[in-house]
């Protein structure tokens, strides 16, 4: 029986990609999310952004495996959310995840974790009626 073989081969691949993301940015970039989440649920009003902002720490702790997919009830409230989000802080967070992309690019190791960083983009620009996740939930779910 050798079909098992591939599935773990990957898992392995995942974690460790996953391991050095988290050395090389992703625990800082994590935190900063923690940070800007916290800070969104104190002002009440931004509670709907700070709990975007948890779910791109989540993301942004540990990516490899894991992928963006539209929320299927995402209402219109989502979309005046993430225009206002995108002229607060979407833009800024997107030139920082394609700034370092292409710092990380410079290394033939940093071309995963600059890839891992353009995948945080569309979350990061407009979070709200995202969910982040697995790869094969996504696969299947999706028919992708």
């Amino acid at each position: 029986m050798r079909g098992g073989g591939g599935v773990r081969q990957a898992g392995a691949v995942k974690l460790l990609l996953n391991l050095i993301w988290l050395v090389f940015g992703g625990l800082w970039l994590a935190l900063g999310y923690v940070v800007a989440g916290i800070i969104c649920c104190v002002l009440v009003v931004t509670i709907p952004f700070g709990i975007a902002s948890f779910r791109m720490a989540s993301y942004a702790l540990w990516p490899f495996g894991r992928t963006i997919v539209d929320r299927p009830t995402a209402g219109a409230m989502s979309t005046i959310g993430n225009v206002v989000w995108i002229l607060v802080a979407g833009w800024w967070l997107v030139l920082g995840h394609l700034t370092t992309a292409l710092a990380q690019a410079i290394t033939i190791v940093g071309i995963p974790l600059a890839i891992a960083n353009l995948k945080m983009i569309p979350v990061s620009l407009v979070p709200l009626g995202k969910e982040i996740v697995p790869t094969d939930r996504s696969l299947a779910a999706y028919g992708h």
